[in-house]
Formats: C-alpha cells, sequence, structure tokens
C-alpha cells in the first residue's frame, strides 16, 4: 500500500473489487484481453505520484493500465513499469509503443508497425476512423477515439459518439476512450457493445481515485449486462467474444 500521499483506502487485497462491482474478460488460448475500466497513466495529470493513483484505481477495481510517460528515458521509463506491473495481476500491464519493458504486451499508435518479437502476446493499436479500423491485421484489441469531447485533448475530434465507435465495426473488441468521464458515459459505451472504456484524466485527476474508478466500474459492468441480458435498453448487442465475470479480477 502507498501512503503519505493524500491517497487513502487504497490497499489492494483480494479480487481488488468488491460487492456490486464486476468485471468482463475475453479469453482466447492462454491470451486475456483487456475490458473493463483500463486508466491510461499521465504523471504530469496525476493528483498525486503516479503509483499511488494507480493503486487506488486498481483498489476501485480497474483491471488494466496503460502505461505512457513516453518522455521518459529509458531506464527510468523501465523502472517505472516494473513498479506498475507489481501492482497488478499478471500480464496487466500494457506499455504504449512497441518495447514492452519487461512484459509482453504493448499498444501502438495507428502508423506504427507491429512488433516481430514473437514473446509479444497482446497488441493494441489506437484507432480513430473507419480507414485505421479497416487496416487492422492481428491486433488483439483497439481503441476507438474520442468517444466524447475530452477535457486532457481540447479540440480533439470530432466525436465518435458512443454508437458511432461501434458502427465501425471494428474486427477486434474495442474500447472506447476519451472523455469518458462520468458512469452515464460509461453505461452508454457498454450498451454499445465495448469491451471496455479506456480513461486517464477522470482518474489522474481524481482527489479519490479509487472512488471515481469504482463508480465508471460498476456503471460499465451494469449497462455490459443489462445489454447483454436485454434489459438496458441498448439495441447494439455486446461483443460476443467477451464473456462477462462477476467474479472481479483473475
Amino acid at each position: 500500500m502507498v501512503t503519505g500521499t493524500g491517497v487513502t483506502g487504497t490497499g489492494v487485497t483480494g479480487t481488488g473489487v468488491t460487492g456490486t462491482a464486476a468485471a468482463a474478460t475475453r479469453v482466447t488460448a492462454t491470451v486475456v484481453t483487456p475490458t473493463g475500466v483500463v486508466v491510461l497513466t499521465d504523471r504530469r495529470l496525476a493528483a498525486g505520484p503516479l503509483p499511488a493513483v494507480v493503486e487506488a484505481a486498481v483498489a476501485g477495481g480497474a483491471q488494466w493500465v496503460i502505461l505512457r510517460e513516453r518522455d521518459l528515458g529509458y531506464a527510468e521509463r523501465h523502472a517505472l513499469a516494473g513498479t506498475i506491473r507489481a501492482l497488478l495481476p499478471p500480464g496487466r500491464l500494457i506499455v504504449a509503443g512497441p518495447d514492452p519493458l519487461g512484459g509482453d504486451a504493448v499498444h501502438l499508435a495507428a502508423a506504427d508497425p507491429r512488433p516481430v518479437d514473437p514473446r509479444i502476446g497482446i497488441v493494441g493499436r489506437s484507432c480513430h476512423g473507419a480507414d485505421e479500423v479497416r487496416r487492422l491485421s492481428g491486433e488483439t484489441y483497439v481503441t476507438l477515439s474520442p468517444v466524447y469531447p475530452t477535457a486532457t485533448k481540447p479540440g480533439y475530434g470530432p466525436a465518435l459518439t458512443a454508437r458511432g465507435a461501434a458502427e465501425l465495426r471494428s474486427p477486434v473488441p474495442w474500447l472506447a476512450l476519451g472523455g469518458v468521464a462520468s458512469p452515464g458515459r460509461a453505461a452508454e459505451c457498454a450498451r454499445a457493445g465495448a469491451a471496455g472504456i479506456a480513461v486517464l484524466g477522470a482518474v489522474m485527476r481524481a482527489k479519490d481515485p479509487a472512488r471515481v474508478t469504482r463508480g465508471l466500474v460498476e456503471a460499465f459492468a451494469a449497462g455490459f449486462f443489462h445489454c447483454a441480458t436485454g434489459r438496458g435498453g441498448g439495441d447494439i448487442a455486446p461483443d460476443p467474444r467477451v464473456e462477462p465475470d462477476r467474479g472481479g479480477l483473475r
């Protein structure tokens, strides 16, 4: 547990999420792909030291973290990856860029070449429109953005909307990215068929990252399960490749 940072109640025990919080996972062979709430890091926006904020988010039910911080030197970034990785279940840290920094999961920009290292088991990619989605070839998952206007990147867009993201028909599970800063938006993305939501500013800036994350986790899970059971009012079916799991982190 990280203390002395203004973040309290963030110890990670058991599954990291209790009560009504739920998660969704997709398993293909031995590869588990990102679902639920996926936290993107930005230490410059973080309300406290980045490891403390991430630990709080994990305590609130976040299942995955994408480490950005690409302006850091290699040694410092590699060390930070090790620190963050230790806060997560095995295999749940994804590193932005082609180098997994000692892990086996990367997240690529739309134009990045695919890594040739066969040890990399998870490859995500950022997409922003139909042309980029059509160029996907063997990725594990994709982020579609911006789904909503985002305070982190003012003027970035135009926003796809949750329905617009779904209508891109990604051939792999997709995460909604950009402006997913409220439980209502999290639920809307779940009802649109997203496998998860990728969240940066709402968690990084939060005075209580655990509480904010928990609200997003619960709203997304409720939207997902209501949609899957036909009770949520959504008219876009959830991705059949995503297997719901109410038991928390695996």
